[in-house]
């Protein structure tokens, strides 16, 4: 990892992160999550505050050492016990069939294997588990989606390895998840970057 990725990046997420316009995606996707919850790429916790009451515990998982930084302060102050580990959401040092909610907000875009991800997602869900999700990704007019397959790379090599043409209802399919709801909404930013995936899904 280098200067940029390990110093600069971390800064630049946990600023583009933060604003309002997110807010209702948040509340809505958090704080439908439940028993012992366990979040993808937690990054520097600004979802922390969204659990609620609801909620016994939170396990966040992020690669980054400079957000877990940022996502302890913030765990500090959040109203439910969170243990927040340095991990790959590919490889969950989580026991299986032990976890009542997932929630993933804005990671499935940046792990190398989503669909591997999802996977280790499905192994640590309980029997009857929920996956809570809102993602960035494919855009479903096709001029949009040409223009976001030109620009993957090279924005991924700015952005920390983040992909804007996953098709993410596809690749929770993939991994053995039944998808019960779903919608689509735009985020601020360009429309090759802002087009979401938001909703909930079981494991098949």
């Amino acid at each position: 990892m280098n200067f940029y990725d390990r110093k600069i990046l971390p800064h630049v997420l946990n600023f583009v992160m933060r604003q309002e316009a997110l807010v209702p995606f948040r509340t809505r996707v958090i704080g439908a999550a439940q028993g012992r919850a366990l979040e993808f790429g937690v990054g520097s916790g600004l979802n922390l505050p969204f659990y609620g009451t609801s909620v016994t515990s939170v396990i966040g998982i992020e690669p980054s050492p400079a957000l877990l930084r940022m996502a302890r302060d913030r765990a500090a102050s959040a109203i439910v016990p969170t243990e927040l580990i340095e991990a790959s959401a590919e490889m969950l040092p989580v026991e299986s069939a032990s976890i009542d909610t997932i929630v993933t907000t804005w990671a499935l875009c940046t792990i190398p294997d989503a669909v591997r991800a999802l996977r280790e997602a499905r192994r640590v869900l309980k029997p009857g588990g929920t996956l809570l999700f809102v993602e960035h990704g494919r855009a479903p007019e096709p001029s949009i989606a040409r223009w976001q397959d030109r620009l993957d790379h090279p924005w991924g090599m700015i952005a920390g390895g983040c992909h804007i043409n996953r098709q993410i209802d596809a690749l929770i399919m993939e991994a053995g998840f039944r998808i019960e709801h779903l919608a689509h909404d735009r985020m601020p930013g360009p429309r090759t970057h802002n087009y979401l995936y938001e909703g909930k899904a079981h494991p098949a």
